[in-house]
């Protein structure tokens, strides 16, 4: 009988422990299954099923940045798919070919004597039921004309990468700079 209680209770033991993982000396749980989330009757057109992308891809979008800010563009040509979708903050658009597209932007940028970006934060994040990978970048950019007039202004940006980790399409949404409130 003492054989069957020991038995029985090394069955219990090892069940209640089977969702642990050893990992070098430390044990982890297995991650909780997240409850769906509430969408309050809406229904997302592209997704709202998102995880924390590859960090590279934001590395990427910052080298653009420092490109764009630097005023050469041709750095970031390759960085690019062959054919590309730009919506800007004022209401424009640019989308066809890669090269032709870069011409556009470096153009629009050339207008400008100095560009200082501050990025406030950046994350990249991959649409699991999408499959496909986003960095999303939030900052100020301060812009002088060749006259010396300078404008300031909040960027929000969601560039979009290929399966080949090339960039295709930028959403960017922006507003004039103002200070914070006290």
């Amino acid at each position: 009988m003492q054989k069957i209680f020991i038995a029985a209770l090394a069955a219990v033991i090892v069940s209640c422990n089977s969702g642990d993982k050893k990992t070098g000396e430390t044990e982890t749980k297995e991650p909780a299954a997240s409850a769906p989330m509430n969408m309050y009757g809406y229904t997302p057109v592209y997704s709202a099923s998102f995880e924390m992308g590859d960090p590279k891809q934001a590395e990427m979008i910052l080298s653009l940045w420092k490109d764009w800010d630097n005023g050469d563009l041709s750095l970031s040509k390759s960085k690019f798919a062959d054919s590309v979708h730009f919506y800007t903050g004022d209401g424009s658009t640019t989308e066809g070919l890669r090269d032709s597209a870069v011409a556009a932007m470096q153009q629009y940028r050339d207008m400008f004597a100095s560009v200082k970006s501050t990025v406030h934060a950046i994350f990249p994040v991959r649409s699991t039921d999408k499959s496909e990978n986003w960095v999303c970048v939030w900052g100020t950019e301060v812009n002088t004309d060749k006259a010396g007039k300078s404008d300031s202004l909040y960027l929000q940006e969601t560039w979009r990468f290929t399966k080949d980790g090339k960039v295709d399409l930028l959403y960017q949404h922006q507003r004039p700079y103002l200070p914070a409130h006290k």
